[in-house]
């Protein structure tokens, strides 16, 4: 891998498209409320999408894409997140004007020109996440800039659009989808390509959600703002990656595909020194069963038991390329085997490059190599499934191999949590954008801009004055807040109950970082939760030192509160009696040590109590009842 990289010499560019959910009581189109169910379904029914024709006849490549898997979608859904306008069985409502208002402010505070009209237009998706095959969407703002860290950002423009429904299981022929998700009001900015590199790209998403924040108009939690990014180098393509849930996770998603990029463009120098040619690379694929009729590879083997085949391609002077490492984890080879997942929905496929491996032997290699007449430097891919996937598993892997012939294609990709990224599908093109006739245009009129702008939200920099100000938090943890997604629950926490505002700060940005690196799934905990327990701190029920385990238990039990957390983690405040006995006790045990350390012993008894009634006592009231009970004993 690369180690260092000088972006502008590479000429990197990058564009946001920036997905933050609306916190508006109803969905875009109908009358259904926002919120998730996680309770069984009450709605169930089954699609298969296909792609149609644009006004100028054209259908989208992307489309086409999805439409090839041949699936099946089924989708759940219950009475009060969804209604026949996300089952496609009723034409949509007009548009929400809580959600189209919420966008507008967004789009003042972000320095764009509202338009005139608002058009809602479909957008073409197949992919199941749409009932209807479609997306609807609209322009609300263009043009503008904002600053951040000194500079200046375009924005292309703000968009208000429905949200998708949720992926919740599947196989390659079956997909499951939610649809409570389908239709929540979706507002997206999206900027100009005016990012150059991975840490400038971290600081606009950071400064853009501050000012989405900041209008206290956006829903909060986990799922409800992702980014897609726009990514490109000189000599390479435009890569599209969707799903960017972390913002800590965009500056390594941009420096992964800049590798990717980097190590594809010297994978293409290396083809042509080998002068590979497309015609080099064949469909001619080779059944070589045979050569594993005793295999020991438990894929091919259990395969063969079904009445499956091992099928494979030779692709000349590919030797070596495959294990190629693209980014960490991510080798050449994976990308191929991306590609037959997706249109042959096989398993997996295996290669000459990393073999042998898997229990497959070298007498096994060279009998496929001599089946399928592979010289040296050539290399082999050969996957294990019916005659017809494997026919298409290998034509994909042909066709990424000749791709590989001419650089990087343009392509969507999907973020993966470790910051590394998949292939999802082709790049869509013109051909999906049509106009949605089931909805009235909205006049934006200068009045109602005028009413928006002399009611604006405080602006993040004003917010990070007050926090310094009334809250007495230092600069540093008033900017945590600040950019943290409880910014608009830490307000209401300190206003609503007597307690440290540095307090709650620290307990909603540190605490639960550092337990969410040590894998709690701080994610599971609902501000419902982390306010009872506010409220207990607050009434003296609890001590901040049992804090954290109250929320790792909290996040194993969704469902219960913080009193039920103190009754089974034992955390109840001791009384002042229960305390001083426990220091006679321990005291009374430790009395050799006392006379031994003589003006030492608090210090180590301090130790030894709170110990035992950690979480249960404040360390203050132990420290004054223990150094009245040492004068008695002379310690």
């Amino acid at each position: 891998m690369l180690t260092s990289i000088n972006y502008k010499k590479i000429g990197l560019k990058v564009g946001l498209e920036i997905h933050q959910q609306v916190d508006s009581e109803k969905k875009l189109f109908c009358g259904c409320n926002t919120e998730l169910f996680k309770g069984d379904p009450e709605i169930t029914f089954s699609r298969q999408l296909r792609p149609t024709q644009s006004e100028l006849g054209q259908i989208d490549y992307a489309a086409f894409f999805e439409f090839q898997k041949g699936s099946t979608i089924l989708y759940e859904g219950d009475q009060e997140t969804a209604c026949l306008v996300e089952m496609d069985e009723e034409p949509p409502h007009e548009l929400n004007h809580q959600a189209l208002k919420a966008a507008l402010v967004i789009s003042l505070m972000l320095n764009t020109r509202p338009v005139n009209e608002v058009h809602v237009m479909r957008k073409t998706v197949i992919d199941g996440s749409n009932t209807t095959g479609f997306q609807r969407t609209c322009i609300v703002a263009v043009g503008g800039e904002i600053a951040i860290e000194g500079k200046k950002v375009a924005i292309q423009h703000v968009g208000l659009e429905e949200d998708a429904a949720r992926k919740v299981g599947g196989d390659h022929d079956v997909h499951r989808f939610r649809i409570d998700r389908l239709c929540i009001p979706l507002v997206e900015v999206a900027t100009a390509p005016v990012i150059y590199s991975p840490k400038e790209a971290s600081e606009v998403a950071l400064g853009i959600g501050r000012i989405l924040r900041a209008t206290g108009m956006v829903k909060r939690g986990l799922g409800t703002i992702r980014q897609d990014l726009n990514i490109s180098i000189q000599g390479g393509a435009l890569v599209e990656i969707k799903g960017v849930q972390e913002l800590e996770l965009i500056s390594l998603v941009v420096e992964n595909e800049v590798h990717r990029q980097i190590n594809l463009l010297e994978i293409n120098d290396e083809l042509r020194k080998r002068k590979v040619k497309e015609a080099d690379i064949k469909d001619v694929f080779i059944n070589v069963s045979k050569a594993f009729v005793k295999t020991r590879c438990k894929v091919i083997h259990d395969a063969l038991e079904m009445g499956d085949q091992v099928v494979a391609v030779k692709l000349p002077s590919f030797g070596g390329l495959l294990r190629r490492e693209l980014m960490p984890n991510i080798r050449f080879g994976t990308e191929m085997a991306d590609r037959a997942k997706f249109w042959g929905r096989v398993g997996g496929i295996f290669h000459t490059d990393e073999l042998p491996a898997y229990g497959i032997t070298v007498e096994e290699i060279d009998d496929i190599k001599k089946a399928t007449k592979a010289k040296q430097g050539d290399a082999v891919v050969l996957v294990a499934t019916t005659l017809a996937k494997a026919s298409e598993a290998l034509s994909a892997v042909n066709q990424r191999a000749k791709e590989a012939l001419k650089g990087v294609p343009q392509e969507t990709r999907a973020a993966k949590p470790d910051g590394s990224t998949r292939y999802m599908r082709p790049r869509p093109g013109a051909a999906r954008m049509y106009p949605e006739t089931d909805v009235h245009p909205i006049l934006i009129t200068e009045s109602i801009l005028e009413n928006l702008e002399s009611h604006l939200p405080e602006w993040p920099e004003e917010k990070m004055s007050r926090f310094t100000r009334d809250y007495r938090l230092n600069e540093k943890l008033a900017t945590q807040v600040l950019d943290s997604k409880f910014n608009p629950f830490f307000q209401e926490i300190v206003e609503s109950i007597e307690i440290s505002p540095t307090l709650v700060a620290v307990v909603l940005t540190e605490t639960l970082k550092a337990l969410k690196r040590d894998g709690v799934q701080v994610e599971n905990l609902s501000e419902k939760q982390l306010s009872k327990m506010f409220q207990l701190l607050a009434s003296g029920d609890i001590v901040k030192e049992g804090i954290s385990d109250i929320i790792t238990w909290l996040s194993t039990h969704p469902k219960s509160n913080s009193d039920e957390a103190i009754e089974a983690l034992d955390l109840r405040m001791l009384s002042k009696d229960r305390i001083e006995k426990i220091i006679v006790e321990l005291i009374e045990e430790n009395q050799s040590m006392i006379a031994k350390t003589k003006g030492k012993a608090f210090g180590i008894l301090i130790g030894l109590i709170m110990k035992r009634v950690r979480g249960k006592a404040k360390v203050e009231v132990v420290t004054k009842l223990l150094k009245k009970r040492l004068r008695n004993v002379g310690g």
